[in-house]
């Protein structure tokens, strides 16, 4: 029985023995390289990208912080790459008081008689509202009033507030009016200060101005009785959220007066009819739905952990929030799909399963990059430094839905690129707009101290190298980034489905590149300090 026991356990041994010669095979160059050429297949033959898109940007929608859609399209995303073989942490970044809730809203103008101006009864109005800004009270019709910017103007007219729709002057820049104390405190000088001009003798005011700020009378029009206010937005129209008051919110303390950002040439052709005291009415639904709070909100971090060198990492993000007017299918959905397909390249080429790469790859979509890049911070903050030395590159997609063109690099990451790029040559799409690896220009600076406007700042802040691919538009789209940042056009049309194919493509091709170099990329040259 002991001579069998021993046999049985120098079979075991054996058996033990040969493991690492098997996963050796299995990483081998040559094995690599079959990843790679599956990779460029399932680019060319099977590419999902628009797929990953579409249910971003339309199946979930607008995704804002702290909204049902956001909370759905990150454990869904989870769910994804959980199917595709990754190591999945959804991690808690933090919390906002309440839950928001965009709804569907429309708007329209009602009993016109003989206007001169291009409406007619039943004009389809064109507006957004901020998120975390109050909706009406189901569909709600009412006139219109301009604002009034003294004391006396609103005790002149405040039977006539009841009830309507109020112009305020300004022009829109995304953010509601603050109605919390420090806008308060700003209107209360200003009321006062336009107050002592109404009451100077008709000889002494001439010349002098009075204050123009929006909804000075805020809180007293509410308590007369207002429907909401209205202020002029140019099209297309920048629908940004309650930054100044949101984390102050809770539901017994919410914002109550709808505020319309309306689209400029319609403001104006309302304004001159106020002003002709024609009469008609405006009707909108707003279906602006808050919900109890806390709400948390998280990142997706997903790992396949490198079979050599487990403690390096090669790293791809874009930011899984966007502004909810529109549907984020640019920013950022143009950034998230395509890590998305990463993820699935390069599990459907092995790489989770049959071949998994020398260092470990990480695939994280990012929390409330909108709020101040607050997902990406918490996770390179609850990084230790270690890690941070030992992260290769984090590549970062959150600008244009526009293709790569070129790879700026240092000196010293030139020839691991070009190496890393030259399996491209086989990729059909690149023959149409071909890739290349360039040297940086120019000497090292120091390293960023202050955050930018996307993910890769705190990466870059903490000397981690962020090098992207520049970005083209060859077939001559005529992409404008300002037609969709944070506006009402941020929809899945945007988005070019050859570029972001392509994107995917060669992001999966740099990231399994870096995750099987001997080494992880030189930082000489690449910061000052």
């Amino acid at each position: 029985m002991k001579r069998k026991f021993i046999i049985a356990a120098i079979a075991v041994a054996a058996f033990i023995g040969v493991q690492p010669a098997a996963s050796a095979q299995k990483t081998s160059k040559k094995a690599q390289e079959a990843v790679t050429a599956k990779i460029i297949e399932e680019g060319t033959d099977n590419n999902q990208t628009m797929v990953q898109l579409d249910y971003l940007a339309n199946r979930f929608g607008g995704r804002i912080v702290g909204s049902p859609n956001y909370t759905a399209a990150t454990y869904w995303c989870a769910d994804q790459f959980r199917k595709w073989g990754f190591d999945v942490e959804v991690q808690e970044v933090g919390e906002v008081p309440v839950g928001f809730n965009r709804g569907p809203w429309s708007g329209r103008i009602v009993g016109i008689g003989d206007s001169k101006t291009a409406f007619g009864s039943g004009t389809v109005l064109h507006f957004t509202t901020p998120s975390y800004t109050s909706g009406t009270k189901g569909v709600q019709r009412g006139h219109v009033v301009r604002e009034p910017l003294t004391t006396r103007d609103f005790e002149r007219m405040k039977g006539k507030i009841k009830g309507a729709w109020v112009l305020i002057g300004g022009t829109n820049n995304g953010w509601p009016i603050d109605w919390g104390e420090a806008g308060e405190n700003q209107r209360a000088i200003d009321k006062a200060y336009n107050d002592s001009i109404a009451a100077l003798p008709r000889n002494r005011a001439e010349g002098a101005t009075l204050r123009q700020t929006p909804a000075l009378f805020y809180k007293e029009m509410i308590e007369a009785g207002a429907l909401g206010i209205i202020q002029s937005a140019k099209v297309p129209i920048t629908t940004l959220y309650d930054r100044k008051n949101l984390m102050d919110m809770s539901f017994d303390n919410l914002p109550t007066l709808p505020d319309i950002k309306l689209d400029s040439e319609q403001y104006d052709m309302i304004a001159s009819m106020v002003d002709r005291n024609e009469y008609f009415q405006l009707e909108f639904d707003i279906r602006n739905n808050f919900y109890p709070g806390p709400v948390k909100y998280h990142n997706v971090i997903a790992t396949i952990k490198g079979s050599k060198y487990p403690d390096e990492y090669v790293i791809v993000g874009g930011h899984l929030d966007a502004f909810d007017s529109a549907t984020g299918g640019v920013d950022d959905g143009n950034g998230a799909s395509v890590a998305l397909e990463v993820g699935r390249m390069l599990s459907a080429a092995g790489a989770t399963k049959e071949c998994k790469p020398l260092r470990s790859i990480q695939i994280c979509l990012w929390a409330a990059e909108e709020y101040g890049l607050w997902g990406s911070k918490y996770f390179v903050e609850h990084c230790s430094k270690d890690k941070i030395k030992k992260i290769s590159n984090y590549f970062n997609r959150d600008s244009g839905p526009t293709v790569p063109v070129a790879i700026s690099v240092t000196d010293a990451m030139y020839d691991d690129m070009v190496a890393i790029a030259e399996p491209l040559k086989n990729y059909k799409a690149t023959a149409a707009y071909p890739l290349q690896v360039v040297k940086r220009q120019g000497a090292a600076g120091p390293r960023p101290t202050t955050a930018g406007g996307s993910d890769h700042a705190y990466f870059a802040m903490n000397g981690v190298p962020t090098m992207g691919f520049q970005l083209g538009d060859p077939c001559g789209y005529d992409f404008q980034y300002g037609e969709i940042w944070h506006t009402d056009r941020d929809t899945y049309q945007m988005s070019y489905p050859d570029y972001q194919e392509q994107s995917s493509t060669i992001t999966a091709v740099f990231t399994w590149g870096l995750a099987n170099l001997s080494h992880i990329l030189s930082r000489d040259g690449l910061y000052t300090d």
